[in-house]
């Protein structure tokens, strides 16, 4: 259970996938002010304007450099000049800019104009303003939202301009018109300042090669092509050594990719694979793209293709148009998938690139499904476990340890893709929302942590800078006839037992809002919503620091609420510590307003009262509340088991918390025991790593902070137990911090233990690809003494993001569950605890009488008598359910009942349950007694007979304080 203090040698398996695998050389896409990346060298929006000669709008980029640049898995996005929105228009752009060139993005044409733009490169339907606007250059095709004024540097931004626009970098250009563009005054010249990098000027649109360019590649050179084979085309270097030359080829098509984007496929040298390497260091597969025409070959064709080679974006390729392949009628022998393990250097990789694989004998599990939901890619590793970040294993001060765990990631990490460029969300610029997402299926869910088990030979491709396995044919369905993923899910059905008298839990309930933005809306707020196919606001975009961050609606808000009452009902903990719940104060309601809101939920759910919860502090114990979040930490607990003591008790007047939710602490002992048994919780919220300052440790942004907020909870912690009088402490919650940062070992230091769970390969989180534990339980020794297990209930971080509320009908697929599976995006944790001289275990005899009875006539009486093993006469309640109906009666002084039952309304064998709910001296047990219900009057045999059930005490494990509740 405790966490190893340091490990300062690297575990083997784990690995970080953002280091990713060495890139092959190639000329990076990012623009920098060196002139090492591409650029924006021209934009025009007066296309069809009046007084305009050009039919078009277009956006022009321009290669500074002296090799090609890829721009798969890029595109250009734009925005009108006073938005702060994401983009409104996305064009995906294919093929490369050749060394020293041009590539050009044709936009909308407008109503007038006379001449053509040169045949572009790509095409789009941006309807570009002819005065102002901002156009940038994104990676990946998701819709950015670059920060208004200087967004240089921006995230995803490869390259912006502002034309007299509200965006730029560094400074604005002026306006342009129907007879200007706005033009980088020098090639290349990049200084991150718009103003002084470009002129406004007539309009100059040039293509890739000035005639309509190559689409996917470049031009090629013009003299005649040479023989080669595949081998000789890939080389034995990271590179092609025959890249801008026209060649001619043979081999066979192993994967064929007519639809999906690709437009092209795949070929490989006859005879090749096996066991057995025929050109070792050089690749005997080659990616063939086709320019324009539908791609005819198939796999199993012998073809001889004519065309240029070139590298885009690290994959070596053919440009061959559909006039350049031809179809052998000559014997040849097959190929033979290459069978073994993946290699796990860059150069192993190299040297099979574009070969066919045969991959069945190695074991894989899924590291990410996040992108699944968007391109259907599926992140594995090699071997059994995931990729877990790095920071989880290793000290974070430990650069070599850290480094060590990077590189071994970076030769385990492989991505499997779909065999198609297919953008499924709806901000990619297109229309696929209606076509069903592959691989996932609501019985199929693809997990983290789930086995890989592959059936079908794939290819190794190399595309948006990640090496991949493509599938030799486009998947549309769950591919099983590829791949199958090993069923984790039903294993997590419910948590592991813990044990203890008690179980404490902690839970990141993903921004649960009942304030829904619609709602904030009509008060008079504002918001953008993140919508579903049809257009409909399904979760929060941009509601302003103030405003909520959850549902859209209250539909989506019923959605989202009935996955976080599933799981934490199915948790069934005593008590739950909450994370990102509304601050309800925060928009002029009680500040437990949220909180009540979902334990009536969770209540009505349970069909009785399961659920209470902790009340705030008096507003005057507060913090001010221009320094309150609008999302807070909580507590709900089981009354039956459980009670509070004292108030909840807010840090007040910490620096450190400035930026975070300050701690919330709380004392409890088990339901009805004396003082002695009393322990604290303290629930926590660090500040998370997505904003603040690096401090350049590998910890996110923030992480100063973090330890800042660590030492202030030490300090209160320890004054809440002197003031409470308690040694016992708990201290749970969302630390955004994996367990080797520096905040968790700032914890550790000052005497608490990391609690882990007893069962192997658990974490709570999983972002990048790479898995760890951001949400802890932490326990000074006191506490620790008392801890009889932990368990990570994995619900969340290992299901695809599909499967979340807030991606419902985003897919022609309806993934939406309303169970507990991906309640959230962080994993519960729970925790067992023994309460010492708590309570003593009770035994529950109970008897029927009589022993048979006539349904409708007889009424049976229940006799009960609870024994304590203390010797203590029992007190308290007793609780019967039969028929469908519950009575109560409090034992009498010598610890015995008696309850008088109305007449069973039908025949049969009827059982009738008998609890003891427990009293501070005696625990509570349950049994059950059966009665023979006779449709007329007959003889019966046996009376019911109950004897301690095998169900009492801590022993029976079903009931009470014990073993959650009992019936």
């Amino acid at each position: 259970m405790p966490s190893p203090r340091k490990i300062t040698a690297v575990l083997g398996g784990f690995a970080l996938v953002s280091s990713g695998v060495a890139l092959a050389a190639t000329a990076p896409a990012v623009a920098s002010t060196d002139g090492t990346g591409l650029v924006i060298s021209e934009a025009y929006g007066g296309g069809g304007n009046s007084g305009a000669t050009l039919k078009n709008d277009f956006v022009e980029l321009y290669n500074p450099t002296s090799a090609p640049i890829s721009v798969e898995g890029l595109s250009i996005q734009y925005r009108s000049s006073g938005s702060a929105n994401p983009a409104s228009g996305v064009t995906e752009l294919h093929g490369s800019v050749p060394a020293g060139g041009h590539y050009l993005v044709e936009e909308a044409a407008g109503a007038g104009g006379t001449t053509d733009l040169p045949t572009p490169d790509a095409t789009g339907t941006t309807a570009m303003s002819g005065s102002a606007f901002t156009v940038w250059l994104a990676e990946g095709t998701a819709a950015l939202n670059p920060p208004t004024g200087d967004a240089a540097g921006t995230t995803g931004v490869v390259d912006l301009v502002g034309v007299n626009s509200n965006t730029f970098e560094g400074a604005k250009t002026g306006g342009v018109s129907s007879t200007a563009s706005a033009q980088r005054a020098a090639a290349g010249t990049d200084t991150d300042v718009n103003s002084a990098d470009f002129t406004i000027t007539a309009p100059t649109p040039e293509s890739s090669n000035g005639d309509g360019g190559a689409g996917g590649g470049g031009g090629g050179d013009t003299g005649t092509p040479v023989d080669a084979t595949i081998a000789e085309i890939q080389g034995t270097g990271s590179s092609s050594p025959l890249a801008g030359k026209d060649v001619t080829t043979v081999g066979v098509v192993t994967a064929a990719y007519p639809s999906g984007g690709f437009y092209g496929y795949v070929i490989q040298t006859q005879g090749t694979g096996g066991a057995d390497d025929a050109t070792p260091g050089a690749s005997d597969g080659v990616y063939v793209y086709q320019p324009s025409g539908a791609v005819t070959v198939q796999p199993g064709d012998y073809v001889q293709v004519t065309g240029s080679v070139s590298e885009y974006g690290g994959l070596t390729e053919l440009t061959v148009p559909a006039t350049g392949v031809t179809e052998l009628s000559a014997a040849h022998q097959e190929v033979t998938a290459l069978k073994g393990d993946l290699p796990t250097t860059d150069a192993g990789r190299e040297a099979h690139e574009s070969e066919l694989l045969d991959l069945s004998g190695q074991h894989f599990t899924v590291t990410d499904n996040y992108t699944t939901n968007q391109y259907a890619e599926i992140g594995l590793a090699t071997g059994d476990t995931p990729l877990i970040t790095p920071t989880e294993m290793a000290d974070a001060q430990d650069a070599a340890a850290v480094a060590a765990v990077e590189a071994d990631n970076a030769a385990r990490a492989i991505t499997l893709d779909d065999g198609s460029s297919t953008n499924f969300l709806p901000y990619g610029g297109g229309d696929n929302q209606d076509i069903p997402l592959p691989w996932l299926g609501t019985d199929n869910p693809v997990r983290v942590s789930s086995a890989a088990t592959f059936h079908q030979p794939v290819v190794l491709d190399y595309r948006n800078k990640t090496w991949k396995l493509q599938p030799t044919h486009q998947v549309t369905d769950e591919g099983k006839d590829v791949v199958t993923f090993s069923d984790t899910r039903s294993e997590n059905a419910a948590p592991q037992d813990v044990g203890g008298d008690l179980k404490l839990a902690t839970f990141n309930v993903l921004n649960y809002f009942p304030t829904t933005g619609e709602e904030y809306v009509a008060a008079g707020g504002s918001c953008t919503y993140y919508e579903d196919r049809d257009g409909d606001p399904v979760t929060d975009r941009d509601c302003g620091e103030s405003g909520p961050r959850g549902a859209a609606q209250a539909e989506d808000l019923k959605r989202q609420q009935d996955k976080i009452v599933a799981a934490i009902n199915t948790m069934d903990a005593d008590i739950v510590s909450l994370e990102e719940i509304e601050n309800s104060v925060k928009f002029g309601k009680d500040r437990d307003y949220a909180l009540s809101t979902l334990v009536d939920a969770l209540n009505q759910a349970a069909g009785t009262t399961r659920w209470a919860y902790v009340p705030s502090p008096a507003a005057s114990d507060l913090p001010p509340l221009d320094e309150q979040d609008v999302i807070r930490t909580a507590f709900i607990y089981n009354p039956a088991t459980v009670q509070p003591v004292g108030d909840s008790e807010v840090l007040v007047g910490s620096a450190a918390f400035y930026d975070a939710r300050e701690p919330l602490a709380q004392a409890f002992r088990p339901a009805g025991a004396n003082d002695d048994t009393t322990f604290g919780v303290i629930v926590n919220h660090f500040k998370s790593k997505g904003s603040g300052t690096d401090d350049h440790t590998g910890q996110g942004n923030a992480n100063p902070d973090r330890v800042a907020q660590a030492h202030d909870l030490l300090t209160f912690a320890d004054k809440f137990e002197a003031d409470r009088g308690i040694d016992t402490l708990f201290m749970t919650g969302d630390y955004n911090a994996y367990s080797m940062e520096d905040p968790v070992q700032v914890l550790e230091d000052g005497g608490f233990t990391n609690l882990q769970s007893d069962q192997a390969d658990e974490w709570t989180y999983d972002f990048g690809g790479m898995v760890g534990s951001l949400d802890h339980v932490f326990a000074n020794a006191a506490a620790f003494a008392d801890v009889t297990g932990v368990d990570i209930w994995n619900i969340n971080a290992d299901e695809a993001v599909a499967f979340e509320y807030s991606r419902d009908n985003y897919n022609a697929t309806d993934f939406y569950q309303a169970n507990q599976f991906r309640a959230s995006d962080h994993d519960p944790e729970i925790v067992g605890i023994d309460i010492p001289g708590f309570p003593a275990e009770g035994t529950l005899h109970a008897k029927a009488t009589p022993r048979t009875v006539t349904a409708g006539r007889t009424r049976v009486k229940v006799h009960v008598d609870v024994r304590s093993a203390s010797g203590a006469t029992p007190t308290g309640t007793v609780q019967v359910v039969a028929d469908g109906k519950t009575y109560t009666v409090e034992l009498d002084h010598a610890g015995r009942a008696r309850v008088r039952l109305d007449p069973f309304a039908s025949a049969g064998t009827q059982t009738v349950e008998v609890s003891y709910l427990g009293d501070s001296e005696t625990g509570p047990s349950s049994t059950s007694v059966q009665v023979e219900v006779l449709s007329q009057p007959g003889h019966g045999h046996g009376a019911g007979h109950g004897h301690h059930g095998g169900r009492h005490g801590h022993h029976g494990g079903s009931h009470g304080h014990h073993g959650g509740h009992g019936r």
